[in-house]
């Protein structure tokens, strides 16, 4: 499969030093605002990269639920692939593509598990059947076919009835807690806009430009 030419010119944008913003986290709004203003479908849709505690890395799309300067919350089964790796390399990265736009963000940072009373109010905002699917799946684990799903919904609702669906104990979120911000413009000729936020030995952020 020749793929060599599909190609695109990212013509739709420029960022500068005057358009940096002096916190990442306010960039990182900015940006996301804007996401949200062109309409973009799922604009908190983020690829989240972790790795085992021997580095072999995985990589899976995740909806972003929270964002603040403490960090980017997510939600998960705490038994799924991405919750065993992260117990044990607490390490991440998050990027958000956004096409339409032609932008990037990445974030890389530690990990720790949010509170479980954080966890309660998200997951009693969630639709019924978005609460009795976290009972259902076994995230990650093999099954034999859809019916297991299917089986272990009814088995759930019949449980539940008319009560409320309660928090499950493996069930619940996670903060990603930056340490790097990197934003992407794409431009013409492959020479994209890149800047780079780190913090320097006294906390503060300070961006960098990079080559593309």
């Amino acid at each position: 499969m020749d793929l060599s030419e599909l190609r695109q010119s990212y013509t739709k944008g420029r960022f500068s030093e005057s358009d940096l913003l002096a916190s990442p986290f306010a960039q990182f709004e900015k940006w996301f605002r804007e996401a949200e203003s062109a309409q973009l479908e799922e604009p908190n849709a983020m690829c989240l990269a972790t790795a085992t505690a021997g580095g072999q890395p995985s990589t899976r799309i995740v909806l972003l639920k929270g964002f603040s300067e403490k960090g980017l919350v997510f939600y998960t089964n705490y038994e799924s692939r991405k919750a065993g790796e992260l117990e044990a390399n607490p390490k991440a990265g998050a990027n958000f593509l956004w096409l339409p736009l032609q932008r990037q963000i990445n974030v890389v940072g530690s990990v720790e598990r949010i509170s479980q009373e954080e966890s309660l109010e998200y997951f009693l905002s969630r639709p019924l059947g978005s609460r009795l699917g976290a009972w259902t799946s076994p995230q990650s684990q093999v099954i034999e076919s859809r019916k297991v799903l299917e089986d272990r919904l009814e088995a759930m609702e019949r449980r539940f009835g008319e009560d409320e669906v309660p928090l499950p104990d493996n069930w619940g979120g996670y903060r990603l807690v930056p340490e790097v911000f990197e934003f992407w413009q794409g431009r013409p000729n492959r020479l994209h806009d890149r800047f780079r936020f780190e913090q320097d030995a006294a906390g503060a952020w300070k961006p960098v430009r990079l080559a593309p």
